[in-house]
């Protein structure tokens, strides 16, 4: 019994070997890549061009917080599917689904101020990349919602009775999806709080 369990956490816990999991490891590779290549075109192009750097929006600072918001309620969350609690868990991803939506709602608050500030898009590359990289960030927000809604959804369907909340706290897949989707979360926040500092330290070296 011991070793079947010892390979039950093998196949569904350890980074290495679930398709899953290297699928996850593949995909934060890439974007890593893709966002580190932005940030070194855009030093490049300023230095080339001895371009002014572009102040980030207030907003974008406050969204920090909210981003880190949904990174901790989807903490909770875990911990709350870890623990069988079916009410907070399917509170915990409602919170992190409103977080989330109120991030993406301030990102078109940012924009807007920027562009109020006339600061427009085509005004220089520097401002060109901060739309851009600004834009990218959010596409990848984007596309973890789905998954968000799916878990709340499926949580809502299927727990309504202890048979099937026993059920479904002891599939060993959603403990697995649910571990990348935080994993990939947590990886989206970092990704973010990286950003903001990096403009930040753009706007100081001039």
């Amino acid at each position: 019994m011991a070793d079947d369990k010892k390979g039950y956490y093998d196949e569904y816990e350890n980074l290495t070997f679930h398709p899953y999991n290297i699928l996850l490891v593949l995909l934060l590779f890439g974007v890593t890549a893709l966002f580190l290549a932005l940030s070194a075109a855009l030093v490049y192009t300023r230095v080339q061009a001895e371009l002014p750097p572009v102040a980030l929006p207030p907003i974008f600072l406050f969204n920090t917080l909210v981003l880190l918001g949904s990174s901790v309620t989807l903490i909770l969350a875990k911990r709350k599917f870890k623990e069988d609690d079916t009410a907070g868990y399917k509170k915990m991803l409602l919170y992190t689904i409103g977080l989330t939506i109120l991030f993406l709602l301030l990102q078109f608050v940012g924009w807007y101020d920027m562009l109020s500030s006339d600061i427009m898009l085509n005004k220089d590359n520097s401002t060109s990349y901060l739309y851009l990289i600004s834009f990218v960030h959010f596409a990848h927000v984007i596309g973890g919602m789905p998954f968000l809604f799916m878990f709340y959804r499926t949580a809502k369907q299927q727990m309504k009775e202890p048979i099937s909340v026993l059920v479904y706290f002891s599939d060993p897949s959603k403990r697995l999806k649910l571990r990348l989707l935080t994993i990939y979360w947590h990886f989206l926040d970092g990704l973010w709080v990286y950003l903001v500092l990096f403009f930040a330290i753009n706007y100081f070296i001039r």
